[in-house]
């Protein structure tokens, strides 16, 4: 009898989970559909180069590779979901991008979306492995890139050594050059409609990897919202946008334009902390070159390494580019163009006539610097986190910037 017993525990167990295991099949191929697999499956068929090589990654591969979605292997939170780190079985390291929703009017646009970027391939773009229908929601899988983000490396506690004048033109040169990349010369345009510093990631070496770009096509858009909920993130986005509910390749340059700023000043493009008149950096930008006081501005290391006419040069580049209007702003392959052109200046002579004291008595006394999301302080700013925000008034500072 006992034995007779454990054999009719055995097979039930057996059948127990032969059953939840042919349930989880069936709703893995459920979401599959759902997410659109099989149009992904057509779209490569039908492509030439790029998207076969794109991994159609299953939801056991992934949950493996990031230990059933681990907190620790949380890389970062935003507005659209959360990133992981995962390991695949040949040790690669990748990212992994869960999102928060996912609209099912939207499907068509998503996998559309991922057969145009599996075709990017630009040094300074990060790459999209592949992706996993699999899920209740889509999950996008890209190189991992291990130095963290620009906004960590400009704004992280006890300032950086390697984050020279040099360096600073170097990478907002690359990431100009990624995003002139990805408006003109991507097999099909491609518009970020989320530049910011903390989408700017370095790997070892320093090198800027643009991220995160066309995410925020992955949120849904409720249609009848679209005058009253904006994409982005606040201190970034272009201020005419508010005007016409419409991101252009001309709404990345003005980012871009404060990203620029961000670089020169080491301040966060939104403090509620500064006074009232600071609290936007680009708004107090074109305000002080307006007062003739934008070197008070600078960070003093940019003031002791970048000679006078590189200065002067870039602050009219950001001017440019925090044009109110989006036709008189340049494009971001003009911007390019602009910055490797700096970068070929030679020191100027009144820096090495006049050594540190003099450049550095140029700045106010007691200024000092301050696919991730980087956790920082809730209070020092809210324009920080990504996402869809309802506009207030009390939140948006309009920019001023001479026509």
């Amino acid at each position: 009898m006992g034995f007779g017993f454990l054999s009719l525990l055995v097979a039930m167990t057996w059948l127990y989970i032969s059953i939840k295991r042919r349930k989880l099949i069936k709703l893995r191929e459920k979401f599959f559909h759902q997410n659109g697999g099989l149009l992904l499956k057509q779209q490569v068929a039908s492509s030439e180069g790029g998207v076969e090589s794109t991994k159609v990654f299953t939801a056991e591969e992934l949950e493996k590779a990031t230990n059933n979605y681990a907190e620790d292997r949380i890389l970062g939170r935003g507005g659209y979901g959360t990133v992981y780190k995962g390991v695949l079985p040949d040790k690669r390291v990748v990212a992994i991008k869960k999102s928060r929703v996912m609209d099912e009017s939207q499907i068509e646009l998503f996998i559309n979306e991922v057969v145009v970027l599996a075709q990017v391939n630009h040094r300074n773009v990060v790459k999209i492995l592949g992706c996993c229908l699999e899920s209740e929601v889509p999950l996008l899988v890209y190189e991992y890139v291990s130095n963290g983000t620009l906004y960590h490396h400009i704004h992280g506690r006890g300032g950086t050594t390697w984050l020279s004048w040099e360096n600073r033109l170097r990478i907002a040169a690359e990431a100009a050059g990624a995003l002139a990349y990805l408006h003109s010369a991507a097999s099909m345009p491609i518009i970020h409609r989320d530049v910011k510093s903390s989408n700017i990631l370095l790997d070892d070496h320093h090198t800027t990897k643009i991220s995160d770009f066309g995410a925020s096509r992955l949120v849904p858009l409720d249609q009848t919202q679209l005058t009253t909920l904006v994409q982005g993130t606040l201190g970034y986005l272009d201020p005419e946008y508010f005007h016409t509910s419409q991101l252009t390749d001309k709404s990345d340059v003005y980012s871009f334009g404060v990203v620029l700023a961000e670089l020169l000043t080491g301040k966060i493009p939104l403090c509620m902390e500064r006074p009232l008149e600071e609290r936007n950096l680009a708004t107090y930008f074109i305000m002080s070159m307006k007062e003739n006081r934008l070197f008070q501005l600078f960070e003093p290391r940019v003031v002791r390494e970048g000679t006078l006419d590189q200065l002067q040069k870039v602050a009219e580049l950001v001017k440019s580019c925090l044009n109110m209007k989006g036709e008189h702003r340049p494009t971001m392959k003009e911007v390019a163009m602009e910055l490797e052109s700096l970068r070929k200046f030679t020191r100027h002579p009144w820096v090495n006539q006049h050594g540190h004291e003099e450049s550095v008595g140029l700045m106010s006394e007691g200024e000092q610097s301050d696919l991730y999301t980087i956790q920082i302080n809730p209070y020092a700013s809210v324009g920080d986190i990504s996402g869809q925000y309802s506009l207030d008034s009390r939140m948006i500072h309009p920019i001023s910037s001479p026509r």
